[in-house]
């Protein structure tokens, strides 16, 4: 027999995960009581590995084999701990270990233990939001392209079916520098169609003036992109969405500008002088030069996109602080919130001062990182992040959900590694989060979800641009993408759908996962069921903010309940090659399904459902 902890049981743990400063929890571990345990300890420690408490627990009572011993603490202040358990014995003392969700005497892993703040809360209207996500240039285009002011070189697409430039320029650069002109008054006139798809939360790539078609390389924060609209146009996008009830969600790119900018102005493009110019520049101290003007620090070592020094007094106030700074521009115009892009390269000091100005501009805006692994527990560049613990991301780019259900899907997993993502997150980032949580399939940085799900090709740009893939892939596709995605709306938190994703659209990594939207050569079958999983999470209280508990994650079965507020959900979905008997029971969404007997229901083969109790 083994000894008995699961800290994502409240049978042994209560209450689940994350803590509030002075919040009482109650600990209970079984130990067989063969091992005649004399006392036991949980162990606290600081992120940095020193003991931080110790917690004695007591003899509680006998239950069958096992001897059940309750220990009782509160936390005082905000922060990261992990905890194992010191046992005593008649024979000796050892330590207890994690193993998944077991135990394991003398190896394995520490417990994690977070305490957030009081205050740390979340938009209402953020929690079990339905996201869409548009990368502007190639959603749609209204009316004519304005190119006056656009910063040159750059192509305009003759035609919206025109392939993405791939080749490199004569210096073998690659310039993302081709437009097709999609703009604010497209995304308007295409408001109800992103409303059909129950979309809440519209998230748009940069919008500032920029060189290139991607925008992360800003040229003026303040300035829309000439080619995408005017400030009244981006206002107007912004009521037509909100008469919707959709908020507006802008990619805040603040770890580094475009060397064409305003602000570096390396291309002389703009009036005035930038930092690359000259030294008494009034944007000199915002970046970090080894030798003026050509040898500066920049982002990766890409000489276009020079670094930001992001606590420079004066680049917080253009930024954050000042009473005209760039979010409050922005808000003011009627954007809710901001993305931030590359978040482990913004300090947790700039993190925090953002947050606290978005909210003092708008009490319920929404503030999202970009990070991809687990956040709660995140280093980057040798530091610990509090994005948690310090109150500082509303929601993050939920990267392991996506990892977790592809393997799932794919077969590389059989339930048990799906599950075990989905619980750590849930019990490691504070549950105003969970249900917030960005949960993503596609994105501008991943290959589009139809082609990741059946092709893992990885040649050169030339064989990617002609690569498609076979009429028997996309039916695979397909049949993967349904299932895909049925986890992805069912599953809690907040699901991202990437513009084109509902219609069918494949490609490979940048810049073939950015082609224009295929208007009027859409999936239909795609689209209906996008449609539909969006009218289920509008409809469902339930999926928008209840718990989850599994009851079946191996064998390619997967099976979960959501509940909230005494309302019960079970979610099945069948990635086995054999039929599923389940209880009957009022189906609120399902594929491949039949019904067996008054009593019983079969999933066949790649079918799926959700069921009312």
């Amino acid at each position: 027999m083994r000894i008995l902890y699961d800290s994502k049981q409240l049978s042994y743990k209560s209450p689940f995960g994350v803590l509030r400063p002075e919040e009482p929890c109650t600990l209970h571990i079984h130990i067989p009581a063969t091992v005649q345990t004399t006392g036991v300890s949980c162990v606290f420690q600081y992120e940095n590995g020193s003991q931080a408490w110790q917690v004695e627990l007591e003899y509680k009572m006998k239950k069958g084999p096992y001897e059940i011993f309750r220990g009782k603490f509160s936390i005082s202040h905000p922060g990261l701990y992990f905890y194992y358990f010191q046992i005593r014995t008649r024979n000796g003392d050892f330590r207890l270990f994690k193993q998944g969700d077991d135990t394991n005497m003398e190896a394995g892993d520490l417990w994690q233990l977070s305490c957030v703040p009081w205050d740390f809360i979340t938009p209402d209207w953020a929690k079990g939001a339905t996201i869409y996500q548009i990368f502007p240039d190639r959603f749609y285009s209204s009316g004519r392209v304005n190119l006056e002011g656009k910063l040159e070189p750059y192509t305009l697409h003759k035609s919206w079916d025109e392939e993405v430039q791939w080749r490199p320029d004569a210096d073998e650069k690659v310039l993302n520098n081709d437009f097709y002109g999609g703009n604010f008054k497209g995304i308007t006139e295409k408001m109800d169609y992103i409303a059909g798809l129950g979309v809440t939360i519209l998230y748009l790539n940069p919008i500032c003036k920029s060189f290139s078609n991607h925008r992360y390389d800003t040229g003026d924060y303040m300035t829309p992109d000439p080619m995408l609209g005017t400030l009244d146009d981006f206002a107007a996008m912004c009521r037509a969405a909100h008469a919707r009830g959709i908020h507006v969600i802008l990619d805040g790119v603040f770890s580094h500008t475009g060397d064409n900018s305003l602000y570096f102005n390396r291309k002389g493009a703009f009036p005035g002088k930038g930092a690359y110019n000259s030294p008494d520049s009034p944007y000199a101290k915002w970046y970090t030069f080894y030798n003026w003007p050509d040898n500066y620090h920049s982002w990766w070592n890409f000489e276009t996109l020079p670094t930001v020094n992001k606590m420079e007094p004066s680049f917080l106030e253009y930024v954050i602080t000042g009473k005209n700074s760039v979010v409050a521009h922005w808000m003011n115009l009627g954007a809710d919130g901001f993305r931030l892009d590359v978040a482990d390269e913004l300090p947790d000091e700039f993190i925090r001062l953002l947050r606290q100005r978005i909210r003092q501009i708008k009490p319920d805006a929404l503030l999202i990182g970009e990070v991809w692994e687990d956040a709660s527990n995140k280093s980057a560049y040798g530091v610990r992040r509090s994005y948690f613990t310090g109150g500082e991301l509303d929601s993050i780019m939920n990267y392991p959900f996506r990892t977790a259900i592809l393997n799932f899907i794919r077969n590389v997993d059989s339930g048990c590694a799906l599950k075990e993502t989905v619980m750590s997150i849930v019990e490691n980032y504070p549950a105003q989060v969970v249900c917030c949580n960005m949960n993503l399939l596609g994105t501008h940085d991943t290959p589009r979800i139809l082609t990741a799900l059946v092709d893992d090709f990885d040649g050169s740009r030339e064989e990617k641009a002609k690569r498609r893939l076979s009429r028997n892939q996309i039916g695979v596709a397909v049949d993967r993408l349904l299932m895909a995605s049925f986890l992805q709306y069912t599953l809690p938190g907040s699901p991202c759908l990437y513009y084109g994703d509902e219609a069918g659209m494949e490609g490979y990594r940048d810049p073939f996962n950015r082609r224009p939207y295929p208007w009027g050569r859409e999936d239909e079958e795609l689209l209906t069921h996008y449609r539909r999983l969006g009218q289920l999470r509008r409809d469902s209280e339930v999926l928008r903010l209840g718990d989850i508990q599994f009851f079946q994650a191996e064998d390619r079965r997967i099976g979960f309940t959501r509940t909230y507020r005494g309302k019960q959900l079970r979610v099945y979905c069948n990635r086995s090659g054999d039929p599923w008997d389940i209880p009957a029971a009022r189906v609120l969404l399902g594929q491949n399904l039949r019904t067996v007997a008054p009593d019983r229901l079969t999933l066949s083969p790649k079918g799926f459902c959700v069921a009312e109790d």
